[in-house]
């Protein structure tokens, strides 16, 4: 393939000749925008993710270099691709097909004898394998290499089921690779023991059984599976198949709509989890199956099957695929538990039923033996984590919904990433979208929560030509929506936003915030908003915590900017400016784009006698506010803030922006 990613990162041309670019970073650019697909990359991710250690101006200068040299190369590495550059957005465009990423997911999933065995040879190895990655690339495409590596060992297994030399010489050769990276990889060993059997090498499949049992012990401190174990003890362990179940020409059975979503909402299943550790260690697995299902079930946002009808898949191997069908539900939780003395380790992904596509992974390890708390805290952190995950994927799904065919419910999810990107324009298409989805459903209480919040927003960061009007307008959207969400967890976070952002009445607001978190203790919106109350009413305790608590619960949330800013005003209020601007600019770092934050940030470094940097950051927030007085922002900001942080508008003044 001309852009290979799989066993490590080259680019070569039409002979097949290696293509050096300019720079390494170069050709990581050109992957990860092969990775992104056709959802493309936003500049400023790019830009951070690669060069993290720059200043923004000068990772975007390096960006830009990087993308020349991209577009120089394409002609000679993808046929009729392109770089397609928007102001905001990078894609490539026309060759993705040709990268082995790709082909290698397309063919594994082929249901032809021919094409399984191209891509077990397409995979050389994990994901850009030795290519020395940022500290935050680890993350995201360290997730992507497992995801891609659990397909090579379903595909594997499946590979050394079938009867036949090219069928076994792509199997064999798939685990020789898996094993390299993986030795403790389970279902390479059963691959090729599998194989040693068929041709009836009895003690070859010992020898290989011994090497899966001392790999795995080193690994994890444990035996191997049962059905790595029970494989010499079976009459046909080697199936013979001539064809795998995955070949069968047979169409795909159409997904059955579940009752959630012919009502527009997501649903999402907790399948039983292998617990690695076999025997009596099965009760753990299901232990933290039961709490992870109760912490899910108490986000109104899904639709979550019960603990009963998931328990039936139990001890079977199923494709999520299958279990998508069978439930008619969109999203799948699946995990492993292992134990070792007192070490566990908990693996969870969340995946896509239709598509197989994983969305989130994460692994989870501790040494602790109070194993109920243990099962508590990981519940909590996975319900944290999967709700933005199910959240962006549907937002995803909203934006191919054909235009006639949006619910209100579609409209609420285009409009979220507008709201929570806290920017002038975006906000007035967020209000659109959700006027556009009350107009479809008047009682939709959910939208009308979102509007309060919305209309509040364009008050307190200043985008309102009218501020009393915009806050008048959140209030008596709040006052309704508070009629219609009842038990809505995330809409009751909205409500209490609303109110704290246009009111002085904190016993309202948080009443609201209270509610969602009692319903939903994961909420990390709610804790959000817990935060910024605390705040707003300059009553700290617990502020920091909250903030704290966001972020453990949803790391990659997109609120995570807005957690900073509320820290560092936390930190503001105690008089410790130092940290306050480092949080803002960890807080402008993760959103460049939120422009408001420079108030903050001039009034924070005025206070420290920091002029040049007051200066500067004064000078970024008039060139986006021009005209702005400190008059003009008391009528627009938050009343809270009229009487409870004196410091702040001093802080102000001190930076230089006139009184009236």
């Amino acid at each position: 393939m001309p852009l290979s990613l799989l066993g490590g990162l080259t680019v070569t041309d039409g002979s097949g000749a290696n293509l050096p670019l300019p720079t390494r970073k170069t050709a990581l650019v050109l992957a990860l925008l092969a990775l992104s697909g056709d959802k493309g990359m936003a500049r400023e991710t790019l830009a951070e993710w690669i060069w993290p250690d720059r200043a923004e101006s000068q990772a975007k200068s390096s960006l830009r270099q990087a993308l020349t040299a991209v577009r120089k190369a394409l002609p000679a590495v993808l046929e009729g691709a392109g770089l397609e550059a928007g102001q905001d957005l990078l894609r490539l465009s026309g060759g993705e097909a040709q990268t082995d990423y790709c082909r290698f997911q397309t063919l594994a999933a082929s249901r032809d004898l021919a094409k399984l065995c191209t891509a077990a040879d397409l995979y050389a190895g994990p994901l850009l394998e030795n290519v020395a990655l940022t500290e935050a690339l680890e993350g995201p495409v360290g997730a992507e290499r497992e995801r891609l590596q659990h397909l090579a060992l379903v595909l594997v297994e499946a590979l050394s089921r079938i009867r036949g030399e090219a069928a076994a010489t792509a199997s064999e050769a798939l685990a020789n690779r898996l094993l390299v990276a993986d030795p403790a990889a389970e279902a390479a060993h059963r691959a090729l023991i599998r194989l040693r059997l068929a041709e009836g090498q009895t003690n070859a499949a010992r020898r290989q059984l011994e090497r899966c049992t001392a790999a795995v012990q080193e690994a994890f401190g444990t035996a191997p599976e049962a059905q790595t174990l029970t494989l010499l003890e079976s009459d046909d362990p080697a199936t013979g198949d001539t064809q795998p179940a995955a070949v069968s020409t047979l169409p795909p059975k159409p997904l059955k709509a579940s009752a959630a979503d012919r009502h527009g909402q997501p649903s999402v299943v907790v399948m039983p989890f292998d617990d690695l550790g076999g025997g009596q260690r099965d009760f753990f697995a299901d232990g933290v199956v039961e709490e992870i299902t109760s912490a899910l079930s108490r986000i109104r946002e899904f639709f979550v099957i019960a603990r009963q009808s998931a328990f039936t898949y139990k001890g079977r191997f199923v494709d999520v695929r299958e279990v998508g069908r069978d439930l008619g539900v969109r999203y799948a939780v699946e995990g492993t538990v292992r134990r070792g003395g007192e070490r566990v380790r908990i693996t969870v992904q969340l995946v896509e039923t239709e598509s197989g596509r994983q969305l989130w992974s994460e692994r989870y390890e501790d040494n602790r033996s109070e194993l109920f708390e243990l099962q508590d805290r990981i519940a909590s952190q996975v319900a944290g984590a999967i709700d933005p995950s199910i959240r962006a994927s549907e937002i995803e799904r909203a934006r191919r919904t054909p235009p006639e065919n949006l619910q209100a419910y579609d409209l609420v999810l285009q409009a979220l990433p507008h709201f929570w990107a806290h920017r002038k324009e975006d906000n007035r298409k967020a209000l659109e979208l959700f006027d556009a989805a009350l107009q479809r459903d008047p009682d939709y209480g959910v939208a009308r929560a979102f509007k309060a919040w919305c209309h509040a927003q364009q008050a307190s960061y200043l985008w309102s030509a009218n501020p009393r009007k915009d806050q008048e307008e959140a209030i008596a959207a709040a006052d309704r929506a508070a009629q219609q969400v009842h038990d809505h967890a995330t809409a009751l976070a909205a409500i209490g936003a609303a109110y704290s952002m246009t009111t002085t009445d904190q016993a309202l607001a948080e009443s609201f915030v209270d509610r969602s978190l009692a319903l939903d203790p994961n909420n990390a919106w709610a804790w959000l908003r817990k935060g910024w109350l605390r705040v707003l009413f300059s009553q700290l305790d617990g502020a920091l915590e909250s903030f704290e608590r966001v972020l453990a619960l949803s790391p990659l949330d997109p609120f995570t900017f807005n957690v900073y800013f509320g820290m560092a005003a936390a930190q503001a209020e105690q008089k410790k400016f130092v940290e306050a601007v480092e949080l803002t600019e960890r807080g402008l770092r993760a959103s460049p784009g939120v422009t408001w934050a420079y108030r903050m940030l001039a009034s924070f470094h005025a206070q420290l006698g920091n002029r040049k940097e007051a200066d500067a950051a004064l000078a970024e927030f008039m060139r986006h506010y021009p005209g702005i007085t400190i008059a003009k922002m008391r009528e627009s900001m938050p009343p809270s803030l009229q009487k409870s942080n004196p410091e702040y508008w001093e802080g102000m003044r001190k930076a230089g922006i006139p009184e009236k």
